[in-house]
Formats: structure tokens, C-alpha cells, sequence
């Protein structure tokens, strides 16, 4: 559905609502400092073909806006820019990170964002523009930005967050009291699962951010975009950048985790195996004993001896103890 359409002049809103897209578009056309921004949240197909028509958005794009499920990327066609952005949210106390999708259609007077998902919100993004005049009147260049930069931004708390939990996982995992069950390690599994999401969102990203980062020898190599805005958009790279780093840290750790963990349990279970040995080696004596005077044979050693029964008590009870005090030495038992 649409959720907002306004027009702005010289970094202001317009007070009066535009009539329809067509009405808003020749406006802006008609004064360099004017452009419309229409947001639209997870629009149906007939929806965003009015939105289309009107701004002669390219096929391809509009397909992908409408599908979803895209990577991070820009793609330049001949009337607009088509920039798509990943915002992802997490949720601690079910270590879950989400994401969703903001497409943004660029012109040189309109600007058409597409959101799907809850994971962000543009409402504050505009909120925010409309109340510094000087960086609106940078027309939908300030609207590109403003949005890639809420992301990033974004993206590092969300760092930060798993960061948190990893430490947490790190602090279990190598406890003391750890007991090295199949749960642990389906936990550090589904963490390094939502680390792997985090780092779909954010990769990818690296690219376009670049890109608008960068000039040529005339100016800037992204159409609709001006070139003052090179900074600005070197500062969400640069803060990219650190995100990326730290995924990369984060996926390193885990993975460090869980081959510790894995370790650990391997370790635990050759203590356990000599545990068992030693105790199946103690069981063993007596019952070797047992056996070959339990064979019914007429002509045997000490089976007339009056002492044979208290004998051989003893001398399984001395090997016992024997072996015992061997195995406890060696830290077997």
C-alpha cells in the first residue's frame, strides 16, 4: 500500500497533497529544486503499476521490487537508479536475525522507496530529512543516503548485539561446569546460522557503496546522484566496512567455538572410555579368577586346601585394590 506521497520544494514539504503521481511528477519537473517521494510498503502488483507507469520505471526492476527476495545491489537504467538495501533486525532472547528489503527507485525528480518486511521503518528517515532543510535540498540524492545510512547504521548495533551473545556462548561453552551436550552445540550451530544471515545482508552491500563513493575524472560514475554527496556516502562505506569486519570476526569466533566445543566433548568422552576401561579391567580379575575355579575338573590345585576359599578372596581383593590405586595414579579413575 502507499503509505506516504509529498512533494518537496527547497527542502521543505509541500503543505497540499499532490492530486495523483502524474500531477506530482510534472511539479518537480517544472523547478530544479523541487522532487516527489512516494513510500510504499509491500505494494501489490496493480499498485505499483500506476507507480511504474507514471515514472517509467524499467520492467526489470519493477519485477524484482515486487518479488522481493534480492540481494544488496545498484543498477543503473537509462531514466532512474534502482538501489536495493537489506535493514535486519535481531532478536536476543530468540538469537533470530530477520531480514527485510528497501528498494529505492532514483530520479532526478522522484524518489519511490518499496519496503517489505517489518525490520525497518522509513517513517523516522523522513521524519528526520524533513527537519534539516539543507540536506533535503539535496533532492533524492539526501533520500539515498539518509536511508542507506539509517541501515548501516543499524547494522552495527545488530554487530554489537551478537557480539554480546557470542561472549555469552564463549563464557558456557568453556565453563567449567560445561556438560558438553548436543544442546550446546545446536546452539553455537544456530548462532553461526544467523551470522551467515547477517553477512547476506551486509556483503554484498559493499559494492554499490563503493560505487557511490567513488568519482570519475567528470564527476560522479552514479547517475542521479550528485557529486557532493561523495562524502557522505564514503562515510556509510567506511562504516560498512566496520560491520563487515566485525561479521567476519563474529564467523571466525563462532566457528573457533564450536571446534573448541567439539574438542572438548571428544576430550570429555577419552576420559569417560578410561573411566569404563578401568572399570571393566577391575571387574575382569575377579571374574577371570572365579571362572577357572568354577570349571568342573577333578584334579585341580588347592580345591582340598582348607584355606582355598579365604585365599583367593584375598588375593582378588589385593589385585583389586591394586589395580585401583594403579588407575587412580594415572588419573584414570
Amino acid at each position: 500500500m502507499i503509505v506516504d506521497c509529498a512533494i518537496y520544494r527547497d527542502g521543505r514539504r509541500s503543505e497540499e497533497p499532490p492530486r495523483d503521481f502524474s500531477d506530482a511528477l510534472d511539479l518537480c519537473r517544472l523547478r530544479d529544486d523541487a522532487f516527489v517521494w512516494i513510500g510504499l510498503h509491500e505494494p501489490t502488483e496493480d499498485e505499483f503499476d500506476k507507480v511504474s507507469e507514471e515514472f517509467g520505471l524499467h520492467p526489470l526492476a519493477v519485477e524484482d521490487a515486487l518479488k522481493a527476495h534480492q540481494r544488496p545491489k545498484m543498477e543503473v537504467y537509462d531514466d532512474s537508479l534502482f538501489v536495493v538495501l537489506k535493514p535486519v533486525a535481531y532478536e536476543p532472547d530468540s538469537d533470530v536475525v530477520t531480514a527485510g528489503e528497501v528498494m529505492l527507485f532514483i530520479g532526478d525528480s522522484f524518489v519511490v522507496t518499496v519496503r517489505h518486511g517489518e525490520e525497518t521503518t522509513l517513517g523516522a528517515v523522513r521524519q528526520r530529512l524533513e527537519g534539516d532543510p539543507d540536506m533535503l535540498r539535496h533532492g533524492p540524492t539526501a533520500v539515498l543516503y539518509a536511508v542507506a545510512d539509517s541501515v548501516v547504521d543499524h547494522y552495527l548495533e545488530v554487530a554489537e548485539e551478537l557480539g554480546i551473545d557470542l561472549e555469552e556462548l564463549e563464557a558456557e561453552v568453556f565453563s567449567p561446569t560445561a556438560s558438553g551436550s548436543r544442546n550446546t552445540a545446536s546452539r553455537i550451530y544456530a548462532f553461526k546460522r544467523q551470522v551467515l544471515e547477517f553477512r547476506r545482508a551486509t556483503g554484498p552491500l559493499a559494492h554499490p557503496l563503493v560505487r557511490l563513493a567513488q568519482t570519475g575524472p567528470t564527476g560522479t560514475r552514479v547517475p542521479f546522484v550528485r557529486d557532493e554527496a561523495q562524502p557522505f556516502f564514503r562515510d556509510v562505506s567506511d562504516h560498512l566496512t566496520r560491520v563487515n569486519e566485525s561479521v567476519e570476526g563474529l564467523d571466525r569466533l563462532v566457528s573457533d567455538v564450536l571446534s573448541a566445543h567439539l574438542a572438548q566433548t571428544g576430550v570429555q568422552q577419552n576420559d569417560d572410555m578410561r573411566k569404563i576401561s578401568a572399570w571393566a579391567a577391575m571387574a575382569a580379575l575377579p571374574t577371570l579368577l572365579a571362572g577357572i575355579y568354577g570349571m568342573n575338573f577333578e584334579h585341580m590345585p588347592e580345591l582340598t586346601w582348607v584355606w582355598s576359599y579365604p585365599a583367593l578372596l584375598a588375593i582378588m581383593a589385593a589385585l583389586e585394590i591394586l589395580l585401583y590405586r594403579t588407575f587412580k595414579h594415572r588419573g584414570w579413575m
